[in-house]
Formats: structure tokens, sequence, C-alpha cells
């Protein structure tokens, strides 16, 4: 049986396997847009491939998701993922009820357009806390976190293609 470890850095976190290799992460953040109702942005999901379609990208999403709403009191989560991204979009369309807002023509770097995604967290908030990944006992969550190197992260993952839209990104 697989044995799943996540750690907490902020709104971010990474899953492990039995034998401590990494074999996915999710990276969140809140927006800071006074003006706005407070809501949260995922800047990347990636699974490593031999360990998809396991549920794991569903676990860390509605983790962030979670900690997104007993902390800063989030409505929805906003993403953006590629326009040719299949995989990516039945996973945030089907599997975790995200719906499509906008087009952003030419977003990406080499001119593909992503589609703008939010995830309404009303469900989630309503839910009890026992079905966080804190409940699940294959699951373990370490506030102190180990930290890794993302390099390493990258490295022996590939992404959704969810790209930050704030400024400060690269």
């Amino acid at each position: 049986m697989l044995y799943l470890f996540l750690f907490k850095c902020q709104l971010s976190y990474i899953a492990e396997d039995e034998n401590g290799k990494i074999v996915g992460y999710v990276l969140a953040k809140m927006e800071e847009d006074p003006d706005d109702v407070p809501h949260g942005h995922i800047t990347s999901l990636a699974v490593k491939r031999s360990h998809r379609r396991l549920g794991l990208a569903q676990k860390l999403m509605d983790q962030a998701s979670r900690a997104m709403i007993e902390s800063f009191n989030a409505k929805y989560v906003s993403l953006h993922v590629r326009k040719s991204n299949r995989a990516a979009l039945h996973l945030y369309s089907n599997t975790l009820k995200f719906q499509i807002s906008e087009v952003e023509p030419k977003y990406y770097a080499d001119g593909e357009d992503a589609y703008a995604m939010k995830r309404d967290l009303a469900h989630l908030a309503e839910e009890a806390p026992a079905q966080s990944l804190a409940g699940d006992k294959r699951l373990e969550r370490d506030s102190g976190g180990e930290s890794k190197e993302l390099s390493e992260v990258s490295e022996a993952t590939e992404s959704t293609d969810v790209k930050d839209s704030s400024s400060d990104s690269q």
C-alpha cells in the first residue's frame, strides 16, 4: 500500500511516497486584492506520472483549498491552464468542479491561450473537518515541514501547466 505524507508551507503542500520521495505538490497562495472577495490561486500542481490516477491531485487541491478557507475565509480558488492540456482540463472540470471563467489569449510565452478557471469553495466550507487530509489515516501533515528543493520536485514530476497570474511571477 502506498503511504503519502504531506508537508505544509503556507498554502502549499508536497506529497511523498513511503520511501520519502516527492511524488506530487501543489503551490497555492492568497490573492491580495483588498477590493475583491478573499480568494486563493493555484500557482502550480504536479503529480509524478507513476502516481497519477490515484486521487493524489484531488487530495492536494482539496487540502490547499481547505487551508484557504480555514485560514483566510476564501470564497473561491482560481487557476490558469493551457487550452491544449486535456488531462488537466478533465481533472479541473470533472473531478474538482472548476468552471471556465474566461479565455486569456496568448497567456503563455509560446503564444498559447489559457483558460482562467474558478472553483467555488462553499461546498468545502460546509464539510465537516473530519473530511480534511488531517483525518485521513494514510496522510499526515507536518507544519514543521522538512524542506525540499523545488528543483528536485520539478525534475521528478510533469506539471499540469497551471501558471501563476500575478505580476511578480516569472
